[in-house]
């Protein structure tokens, strides 16, 4: 299993309204490595879901539902979605400034790549946020 984290403003597309639909195409993706790192996602993985922007923070995993096809809004093959569905609400939300804090995510996607928006997660990494959050 992979992990990753995906960001999305919450006024635009929160966790709470991934929860309410239960699935969504993660479409919208412009950038080359963010997009990669869609086709490598596999079904299955586990993605942090994070508000980006607004409130600076994970606070949520989803799954990968389903694994990359043509995005939906451009006819430009070189673009990609994926499908994620909620898995796991944390129970409260890991802030970019704890993670920034915290000497074990020195090397993190997030903090060295911040304008990226799909990112690889190391699977300590991801524990750690986990444990953070109250998982």
């Amino acid at each position: 299993m992979n992990y990753w984290l995906i960001k999305s403003e919450p006024f635009k597309y929160s966790w709470e309204q991934l929860q309410k639909d239960k699935k969504a195409c993660w479409d919208g993706v412009r950038n080359y490595a963010a997009r990669n790192n869609l086709k490598a996602m596999k079904k299955g993985d586990l993605c942090l879901f994070y508000h980006s922007n607004e409130g600076v923070c994970v606070v949520g995993i989803a799954k990968v539902a389903k694994e990359f096809y043509q995005d939906p809004t451009t006819k430009e093959e070189a673009w990609v979605a994926v499908d994620v569905a909620p898995h796991k609400a944390l129970k409260k939300p890991v802030t970019l400034e704890q993670i920034k804090a915290d000497p074990q995510f020195k090397d993190m996607e997030l903090v060295r790549l911040q304008r990226l928006s799909v990112s690889k997660v190391k699977p300590e990494e991801f524990d750690r946020i986990c444990m953070l959050g109250g998982l």
